[in-house]
């Protein structure tokens, strides 16, 4: 059976909202409750737009839409299947691995880096220690669904606490830090945008120059010490930053 059946889909042929765009709305919505799990095959183009009374190609520009945002894909011989919904993670104190369990995207971690070296002068300012000491850098790849979705690199003062790869790739790395002692008081952070160079694009699945977001951020704990600087890099196609902006009185 048609899984879009179940979701009681209508369009308002009233609203300035194009049909097309109305109907893409309702199935991105779907997809990110789970109620459209990855793997979903959704029926015939022609059956769906028979049902809803629109015509074909308002159907296909609605299923194109969620194709473009990386949502859906079209299998040749197998139809148009759910891919994964996009992660919109808020903007507070929190860890992607804790982000991508609540939203039900089953996290997995790679490992690519897990060493002492010795602090840059970025570093070194962003965790306040000296340029050329001892820091820990920890790289890794973070995976839902088995497809990579962001590259994280992290630098931590030294002696701050035990990282184990094992632990690494089973857990995130704020969770490690609660479990050592270390109460995670606040943090300045910076987004923005850029394209992919051939090494992160060969990382994240991506073609060298496609855009990526990015995310730099300083971690202070409770005494105002300085516990890690992360600079990760995102697939825009999975993961969007969400805001919540209020009126200054």
């Amino acid at each position: 059976m048609d899984p879009t059946v179940q979701l009681e889909l209508s369009v308002d042929r009233g609203s300035p909202v194009p049909l097309y765009f109305q109907l893409s709305q309702q199935l991105e919505s779907a997809i990110e409750h789970g109620v459209l799990t990855p793997g979903t095959l959704l029926g015939n183009e022609i059956e769906l737009a028979g049902r809803l009374g629109l015509s074909r190609p308002t159907v296909r520009q609605a299923i194109q839409t969620l194709v473009d945002k990386g949502l859906l894909v079209r299998r040749r011989g197998v139809g148009t299947q759910v891919v994964h919904s996009q992660v919109k993670r808020p903007l507070e104190l929190s860890s992607l691995y804790d982000d991508l369990e609540a939203a039900g995207q089953r996290p997995t971690t790679k490992v690519l880096v897990n060493t002492v070296v010795a602090a840059s002068a970025e570093v070194a300012a962003a965790l306040g220690v000296a340029e050329g000491g001892e820091v820990h850098r920890v790289e890794r790849l973070r995976l839902t669904h088995g497809e990579p979705m962001a590259y994280m690199c992290n630098h931590l003062p030294p002696g701050l606490l035990d990282l184990d790869t094992g632990q690494l790739e089973a857990t995130g790395l704020y969770r490690l830090m609660r479990a050592a002692g270390i109460t995670l008081h606040s943090a300045r952070q910076t987004i923005g945008a850029r394209a992919a160079t051939a090494g992160e694009a060969e990382r994240l699945g991506e073609q060298t120059g496609a855009p990526l977001l990015t995310m730099e951020r300083v971690t202070f704990d409770d005494t105002g010490r300085a516990v890690e600087f992360g600079a990760h890099t995102y697939r825009p196609s999975r993961y969007s930053f969400e805001f919540q902006l209020l009126v200054r009185s």
